[in-house]
């Protein structure tokens, strides 16, 4: 086996029930969900359907404001519940004073992985070009869980999940012993 393809030998199974939870992070839509108002969310249906294709479940779905006490309570409490293999936070990851979505787990993070940011942004460049250095997206692992921090635009979320995140969950899975 060349030494190219020797990373294949890591991958193991495929999950077969991998259970995947989004978290909507906006002030926008929690004020139109709370206020009964439709709620303008391109974002989940489009992961649910990329998921679904791929042979991939969507758990659960909520939507919470930039708020740094709810984004903590909510992703402790799916952690806790171990219902989720895959947690995806959607928003949150610009440079403006009420994205804090990064500020607020990236001490969580056990283990990060740069990597994952460093190639969204690459792949992000190619698409929208100089405005991929405002994302902070990044990922990680908590409690054996692998999380996903991405940036609210749903043609991001569909960059990460269908170029970086679908391809390698599988393998970081069985790297967790998951």
């Amino acid at each position: 086996m060349s030494h190219r393809n020797s990373h294949l030998n890591h991958y193991g199974q495929k999950h077969g029930n991998v259970k995947f939870t989004i978290i909507i992070v906006s002030d926008t839509r929690y004020q139109q969900l709370q206020t009964k108002k439709p709620v303008e969310d391109l974002t989940t249906p489009l992961i649910e359907k990329i998921l679904s294709d791929n042979d991939y479940f969507l758990q659960d779905r909520y939507i919470i404001p930039n708020e740094k006490d709810e984004i903590l309570q909510l992703l402790n409490s799916i952690i806790d519940s171990n219902n989720s293999d895959v947690i995806i936070l959607s928003g949150g990851t610009g440079i403006g004073p009420r994205d804090l979505t990064i500020e607020t787990l990236q001490p969580q993070l056990e283990k990060e992985m740069p990597g994952f940011g460093e190639l969204f942004r690459y792949l992000s460049f190619e698409v929208i070009g100089a405005a991929a250095m405002l994302s902070r997206a990044t990922a990680g692992i908590i409690k054996n869980k692998v999380i996903f921090i991405l940036p609210g635009n749903p043609n991001a979320v569909e960059i990460a999940l269908n170029k970086l995140i679908l391809p390698e969950i599988d393998h970081m899975l069985n790297m967790l012993g998951v």
